[in-house]
């Protein structure tokens, strides 16, 4: 078969990841599950955590078996996310039959939280490196371009889905509104991820020219390589990273309320697919914009204070609540919010698609998937607090401002003084992450070479 870069790296990185990639399509479906099973949308929220959290923890601990073996990274993943999203297809099914079922719901946290969440981690990982190999005077585009796959994913995937989940429903199905595509479109797109994901497996492939060092060869582990390093630097990229993922989720989290709230109700989907797109898009911008820096670490400095910005402005002109008053909209306040979601979706998207060639600059290429495996760990702990904090702020916190409203017709209850007051949150996290890149990140040796020969140059 060719060894085209190509077919070898960039086709299959898309295919695994535009299939992992739709995990954060569950908005989409989340409430129908819940009603279908006889749940809570709340206590169903969870099954999304735990993917995100094993997503990040099975990076963590499985970063060296994809170090070793791509292939056999690659095979696990296409069989945990497939039969992940059947068995949640399973137990939804069960769970209409039997409603309220505790059964069901664990079984949902299980197959949709902790299996598909491995799959999610070792299909996250399993490209990355590859590409930097096939790639390496443009690294942070081939990067960019797999995980913008990841971003692209909802807005490809979300229209299909929502028209699965009418398209397949048998009539006269119903239960408590909702039909029965629910569980029939997970087993669908079970196969068709599969499909995609195990052709991604099989064309997978180092360049032949890369021999991956082994035993003796393989040289100091992955802790000594970091340690040989100011650690303070790994801390601070470990932190930056955690705090982007945190805020990105949760103003995403509330983004579908949030544009309802500015009388954008009927447009919710669009706003939705927009978000997806500006998420892949800062994916692939942000990336290849960095491949023209000295010091990769500019890029999370420039994302910073665009997030810090556009939340204060927004913060100041109490945006979110004074957007659509009484059906008035005031369309700059509209624009400034919208402005804010986009951005936030292209930094959260920026920040991902950074990290592993950040940590290549500063570490190398010998231990990188085990190193950013490691450092995805903070993707998983961020699963588990950002959303969540979000839902606490605007359902605990400032629960006695939520009220009814009528936009576009249709009555919502909306609390834009809970939105606002996670943007406070959030804006003050901002200006953390920003001085840890200013101060605790040191430059890459690689940037310190590049800086010292320009001065030499003068």
């Amino acid at each position: 078969m060719s060894e085209n870069k190509w077919l070898r790296g960039a086709i299959p990185a898309l295919l695994l990841h535009m299939s992992i990639g739709t995990v954060y399509c569950w908005s989409i479906f989340s409430q129908e599950i819940a009603s279908y099973i006889g749940w809570s949308k709340s206590s169903c929220e969870w099954a999304f955590s735990f993917a995100i959290f094993f997503l990040g923890m099975s990076a963590a601990f499985l970063g060296n078996i994809v170090e070793k073996d791509i292939h056999k990274s690659s095979l696990i993943a296409t069989i945990c996310f497939a039969s992940g999203m059947a068995g949640t297809g399973f137990f939804i099914w069960y769970g209409g039959q039997h409603q309220g079922s505790i059964v069901a719901l664990i079984g949902i946290y299980i197959c949709y939280g902790f299996i598909m969440g491995v799959g999610l981690g070792t299909g996250y990982l399993s490209p990355v490196k590859t590409l930097m190999l096939w790639f390496q005077d443009r690294k942070g585009l081939a990067t960019g371009l797999a995980v913008a796959g990841f971003g692209a994913a909802k807005a490809i995937a979300s229209p299909i889905m929502t028209s699965m989940l009418t398209g397949l429903s048998t009539a006269g199905s119903e239960i408590n509104g909702v039909g029965n595509g629910i569980w029939k479109m997970f087993l669908v797109l079970a196969g068709a991820y599969f499909v995609m994901m195990f052709i991604g497996h099989l064309l997978l492939k180092k360049p032949a020219g890369w021999h991956e060092p082994t035993g003796a060869e393989k040289g100091p582990s992955m802790f000594q390589v970091i340690k040989s390093k100011p650690i303070g630097t790994y801390i601070g990229i470990w932190l930056m990273f955690y705090i982007n993922i945190t805020c990105g989720l949760a103003l995403i989290s509330q983004e579908k309320m949030i544009v309802k709230c500015i009388g954008l109700a009927g447009l919710a989907g669009v706003m939705s697919t927009i978000s997806a797109i500006f998420n892949a898009g800062g994916r692939l911008g942000f990336s290849a914009m960095a491949d023209g820096m000295k010091d990769r670490n500019t890029v999370y400095k420039i994302i910073f204070v665009i997030s810090i910005v556009l939340t204060a402005i927004v913060i100041l002109t109490k945006g979110i609540g004074n957007a659509n008053v009484d059906g008035n909209k005031n369309m700059l306040l509209v624009v400034l919010v919208l402005a804010l979601i986009f951005m936030v979706n292209a930094g959260y998207g920026g920040g991902f698609s950074n990290v592993p060639n950040l940590l290549s600059d500063h570490y190398g290429m010998s231990n990188i998937s085990a190193i950013h495996g490691l450092t995805l760990s903070a993707w998983g702990i961020a699963g588990l607090t950002g959303n969540q904090m979000a839902s606490f702020i605007v359902n605990k916190l400032c629960a006695s401002s939520a009220y009814e409203t009528v936009i576009d017709g249709h009555t919502y209850t909306v609390n834009p003084v809970g939105y606002q007051t996670v943007l406070y949150v959030t804006c003050a996290l901002y200006v953390v992450a920003l001085l840890l890149s200013l101060f605790l990140v040191r430059p890459s040796e690689k940037a310190l070479e590049a800086k010292a020969a320009k001065k030499a140059a003068k």
